[in-house]
């Protein structure tokens, strides 16, 4: 194995050796506490660790990585205290994810370091957002994603490569081609001859190295930054390795051929390092050993303090705390001004407008919504006013695009990514509810992101762009769920969303968007998240909705005014306002809950069950629902009409009244 000195001094090549050395010896000892029942998993990298090594140590510290789980070399070169990395694999409290996590599914800001999660893919788009950070600020820096050869089949690889590209991003991308994806080997993988040819077809450059060659994998990270930079192009590198161990220890090697592990094994990046530094005479055996002893010695002191520490009790109240970051207050409206009459498309456009002006770090980002303005022309005008670094049309990489959104959070950034259609959210689902909604909880990182989603039926779009997908988010923690059903709410639920750190799905009602106009007033409020409005007090019916079917009770209490409908509309669907809940039960007894969405499966499941459960002694009759049919949404008028819950709504409303 040749290595390239370059311009790297005898101290710091003393100094590399002992960072490459020591994740080695971390994880020999790993696999003893291992097999002592002192940690409960390992997912091993010895054999490949010349690349996390030498990737970190080619890149400044404040740059982010973004590493997989046999990448224990970036968090030992990143100088993550050993202590606490126990912690974290035993999934003790005391560890980086407060034992929520295990291995490496965990970040730290400190050490610009974002860890992964289990579906491999969703961190390369992520280093794409990190890195449009770093360009809309003009800073010379990279970031780094790791991804292994089976990773690349993953559908995330290619948008976060096209959107890296389009975007011309400072990214680096890594692919650790270590022969097989838990026992699928690469033939299996791909039929590509190299995946570094991949680079070709999304315009970028590629580079194909010797994984197991620290100074190789240096040298060729440190030319992938310059050009990243100078160029404002990613780069692509394929690092060639093998895994000498199981994808994680139980699963073993049964599946590999002896002579290949024999093979790999002659390959030994620390084998071949110290070979260097003996034939440099800047170390000999006796060197080596006392190196090794040290380092053992430093790793057997830091194991034994963090066995000896006793770990925290757990606490429901902090488990509950740490779901959601703080949020600010809500702000009032401005008192004696006007409040016009507005579109709802029009305080939508208007929220976006004062956003934009309110937070200078806020990027928007979604199909079209540029010169086009977007699909409904909500985002007209904004590019003007804004500039394209602000207002960025994305290519069709859903998925991607939400990372980027995350990986703008990690940068102080605030994001908007606009669905064309609530119905193409299915796209970005694992982003959504994988990534953003759990990455507070994990790490106590925030994922300053808003989703627009125009949603909803009534303008015969079909099974495809009518969809009211609300109540599939409604069981993720972490995210929280927003639906306002007028205009005023529509502006303040808007800027609200925009000042919550947290990710916020922010549906609008298309068929709202000009049909329904109302009182809004001017400037810039908040509309609290979290906290229902009574529409209409009453007392012989509740009637519990948000969104469209708002106005289906208005307009049903307008057409009976035989009857006083007490009408709640939630505005808020995570979390949910209980108390808001609880009096309108109170209020008359009788509780109808109306929404869009189909039936089953539907969020009046969970309220009813919960009224159920915390409100029967308040009930004269049982809860009823009144929902859209369990079918797909029909295009034809005659049919979406019959689909729509409003149709049903009489009878229902009929039945509770005389019950």
């Amino acid at each position: 194995m040749y290595f390239e000195r370059a311009h790297i001094s005898d101290e710091e090549l003393l100094t590399f050796y002992k960072t490459l050395l020591y994740p080695r010896l971390v994880e020999e000892k790993m696999l003893l506490l291992l097999r002592q029942g002192k940690v409960s998993k390992w997912f091993s990298g010895i054999g490949q660790e010349a690349i996390s090594v030498g990737a970190t140590l080619a890149l400044d510290t404040d740059e982010w990585v973004l590493p997989l789980h046999r990448n224990l070399g970036v968090f030992t070169a990143r100088q993550l205290p050993l202590q606490q990395l126990f912690h974290q694999w035993q999934g003790s409290p005391l560890g980086f994810s407060k034992g929520r996590e295990r291995s490496f599914h965990f970040g730290s800001r400190q050490h610009h370091i974002c860890g992964m999660i289990s579906h491999l893919g969703p961190q390369l788009s992520i280093a794409d957002g990190i890195s449009l950070a770093h360009k809309l600020k003009k800073e010379n820096k990279v970031s780094l994603a790791f991804t292994g050869e089976g990773g690349t089949s993953e559908g995330e690889f290619h948008e976060a490569l096209n959107v890296a590209s389009v975007w011309g991003l400072p990214v680096i991308f890594l692919i650790e081609n270590n022969g097989y994806g838990l026992s699928t080997p690469v033939e299996e993988q791909y039929r590509c001859e190299q995946l570094v040819q991949r680079a070709t077809g999304y315009g970028m450059r590629g580079m194909r190295i010797n994984g197991n060659n620290l100074l190789e994998v240096y040298h060729a990270v440190k030319e992938a930054k310059r050009h990243a930079i100078q160029e404002q192009q990613p780069v692509l590198i394929e690092a060639m390795t093998f895994r000498m161990r199981g994808h994680e220890e139980a699963s073993g090697t049964k599946y590999v051929p002896p002579a290949l592990l024999e093979e790999w094994a002659e390959q030994d990046p620390i084998l071949h390092f110290e070979r260097f530094l003996l034939y440099l005479q800047l170390i000999d055996e006796a060197r080596i050993q006392e190196i090794r002893e040290t380092l053992k010695q430093e790793i057997e002191l830091e194991i034994n303090a963090a066995l000896a520490e006793v770990s925290p009790p757990v606490s429901e109240t902090d488990e509950l705390k740490d779901i959601y970051a703080p949020a600010p207050a809500p702000i009032s409206p401005a008192t004696g001004i006007a409040t016009p009459e507005k579109r709802f498309i029009d305080a939508i456009s208007e929220g976006l407008n004062l956003a934009m002006q309110q937070y200078p770090n806020l990027i928007l980002m979604g199909q079209d919504i540029a010169e086009y303005g977007g699909a409904f022309k909500i985002t007209d005008g904004l590019v003007a006013k804004f500039g394209r670094d602000r207002v960025r049309n994305t290519p069709l990489c859903e998925s991607a695009i939400v990372g980027t959104g995350l990986g703008l959070s990690l940068m102080g950034f605030k994001s908007m990514v606009e669905m064309q259609f609530a119905d193409f959210v299915t796209c970005g689902f694992n982003q959504i509810v994988n990534n953003l909604a759990k990455i507070h909880y994990r790490w106590g990182q925030t994922a300053d992101v808003v989703i627009r989603l125009p949603a909803g039926a009534g303008v015969g779009a079909g099974p495809f762009h009518s969809q009211s997908n609300e109540a599939w988010f409604t069981h993720v923690p972490g995210l929280k769920v927003v639906y306002p059903a007028t205009p005023a709410d529509a502006k303040g639920l808007l800027l609200a969303s925009f000042a919550d750190p947290n990710p916020v799905l922010f549906f609008e009602h298309k068929a709202l968007y000009r049909s329904i106009s109302g009182p809004v007033p001017e400037g810039l409020y908040t509309t609290e998240i979290g906290k229902a409005h009574v529409v209409q007090a009453g007392e012989d019916i509740s009637i519990i909705t948000y969104g469209s079917g708002v106005h289906w009770a208005l307009e049903y209490a307008q057409q009976h005014p035989q009857l006083s409908m007490h009408i709640l509309d939630l505005r808020t669907l995570l979390p949910l306002d209980y108390s808001a809940i609880r009096e309108a039960v109170a209020a008359t007894g009788k509780v109808l809950i109306l929404h869009e969405d189909t039936l089953t499966g539907g969020l009046g499941g969970e309220i009813s069950a919960w009224i159920a459960e915390h409100c029967f002694s308040l009930l004269d009759a049982p809860v009823m629902r009144c929902a859209g049919l369990d079918t797909p949404i029909p295009f034809a008028a005659a049919l979406e009409k019959n689909f729509l819950a409003k149709t049903r709504m009489h009878q229902y409303i009929e039945q509770l009244i005389n019950y």
